[in-house]
């Protein structure tokens, strides 16, 4: 079936529409980070930079790092972000944009997010690496696509909820699983989480500045809540939307956030980035393994 123009957008370049990628220049292996000034780690990196690119808050660099062929890319905050970047990177890897029709052979991304979030329990330091074996989503992008419960964990779901008091006004929250070959990759150099990614950083993380929380008990009850050995480990804004739309569409994707702040303890680490520079280069060591 032919996709339409309005649908898939292609720019005269032949480059897809937000991202301004071409399907040559997306290596298998995807790293995303939230600030596209984020990208600038990782070039001085790259033993190669093959091409490079910006459009909007959409910075990428695709290179060759150790041997391995790797694009980097930034989404901008939040998961409406995430819908754009996931679609369009399965478009390029999965659509042939002369004829407008799905390849017939699929392409699997290996897709890692790279960020910074809030630890929620005591036990997890300031500055430790955060693997997301589950990520929840309160922003409900998942909601608009079919199928949405055949990837999700309906018993999580149902559980917090009526741990929470759940309001209905709000979305309902979705728990999806992170690919399990991700966790292998990453689990002997990070702490297992389980990871909230909210459409906000204050009132939807519990942040009280003016105005009051439409759930007031919010943290303790998140801090609180238990599953089959699982509890909530930390607050992020985007890696539920790139494993639910991952599982969707094929592709392996996990998310690795460094705890800069501490929503228990009530401090934060603002001099970050050295974490966040060890992280990169874990990440892209990782990731350049055959």
């Amino acid at each position: 079936m032919r996709i339409a123009e309005s649908e898939l957008i292609i720019n005269g370049d032949g480059s897809v529409f937000h991202l301004h990628i071409r399907p040559e220049q997306l290596a298998d292996k995807v790293v995303l980070v939230g600030d596209p000034g984020r990208v600038a780690m990782f070039v001085p990196l790259f033993d190669s930079i093959e091409c490079q690119g910006q459009s909007r808050e959409f910075v990428w660099a695709t290179g060759k790092y150790k041997g391995a062929r790797i694009t980097v890319l930034s989404t901008g905050i939040g998961t409406d972000n995430i819908d754009i970047v996931m679609t369009e990177l399965d478009a390029l890897a999965n659509i042939d944009f002369k004829t407008r029709e799905v390849r017939k052979e699929h392409r699997t991304l290996t897709i890692v997010r790279l960020g910074t979030s809030g630890a929620l329990q005591p036990e997890i330091p300031l500055g430790s690496y955060i693997l997301s074996h589950y990520s929840v989503g309160f922003d409900g992008l998942l909601n608009w696509y079919a199928d949405r419960s055949d990837i999700t964990d309906a018993g999580m779901e149902e559980a917090f909820m009526q741990h929470m008091g759940w309001l209905p006004e709000l979305p309902n929250p979705y728990f999806i699983k992170a690919s399990d070959k991700l966790i292998s990759l990453f689990e002997d150099s990070t702490v297992a989480g389980m990871t909230i990614s909210a459409p906000g950083f204050y009132g939807p993380q519990g942040r009280v500045v003016r105005q009051k929380p439409a759930l007031p008990d919010m943290l303790a009850n998140i801090e609180s809540f238990r599953y089959n050995g699982w509890k909530i480990t930390n607050f992020e804004m985007e890696g539920s939307a790139i494993a639910g739309l991952a599982k969707h569409l094929g592709h392996e994707a996990v998310t690795v956030c460094c705890a800069i702040a501490h929503r228990y303890h009530k401090d934060a680490n603002t001099d970050y980035k050295p974490l966040v520079n060890k992280l990169v280069v874990l990440v892209m060591d990782k990731l350049s393994r055959p």
